[in-house]
């Protein structure tokens, strides 16, 4: 008779694929959904495309960043960050009535951070990953700071009222959440998740 035994996966283990993967995933996924969007919906300049171009983007960037986090999240996490920009965006695009001055981008990342990190720390939380909160409350000031650095790089651009921030934004949020992320998983011991999960 053999026992088969299943081996959690270490918090090192979980952190490691965040060297490349995420920044890659991060760094592709927000110009490329936010392209899709734009092509699909046009600017975002009502409630409706707002709705629309959120739930494309954020399939699209929640889709790249699952598959940096596969061996952590599963794949709720896509729909998550879908529904999450769709609702964040469109509160946040009607907040400061469609405008793009810097501010306005500024406030607009706020709210959507806000939607976005709360629906995904609430997947961490189902992980039973250690600090999911950390997640919510660090996702609204990384947004907005990412749309600010996008604001310069972008200039007159930005009058295209695009979903997301472009790679200048996706750069800079790719390192902070990195590096909150490889804390996360290193503060969740193997023994406080089942060995059954994650699954994709």
């Amino acid at each position: 008779m053999s026992n088969t035994t299943t081996t959690a996966a270490t918090p090192v283990t979980l952190a490691r694929p965040l060297v490349w993967a995420w920044p890659l995933a991060v760094i592709v996924g927000f110009p490329i959904g936010g392209l899709i969007a734009n092509l699909v919906v046009g600017p975002i300049d009502s409630v409706a495309a707002a709705l629309v171009g959120g739930l494309l983007a954020g399939a699209v960037i929640g889709a790249a960043q699952w598959l940096a986090l596969r061996p952590v999240v599963p794949w709720l996490w896509v729909a998550a960050t879908s529904v999450g920009m769709a609702i964040g965006l469109t509160l946040g695009a009607a907040l400061v009535s469609y405008e793009t001055a810097r501010l306005d981008l500024v406030v607009m990342g706020a709210v959507t951070g806000f939607v976005v990190g709360a629906f995904q720390a609430l997947v961490l939380v189902r992980q039973r990953i250690s600090g999911a909160a950390w997640w919510a409350a660090a996702s609204p000031p990384i947004w907005a700071l990412a749309w600010f650095v996008a604001s310069y790089v972008l200039a007159s651009n930005v009058d295209e009222q695009f979903t997301n921030f472009g790679a200048s934004g996706a750069l800079l949020y790719a390192i902070l959440t990195g590096l909150l992320l490889a804390s996360l998983f290193r503060r969740s011991s193997p023994g406080e998740r089942d060995s059954s999960l994650p699954k994709g």
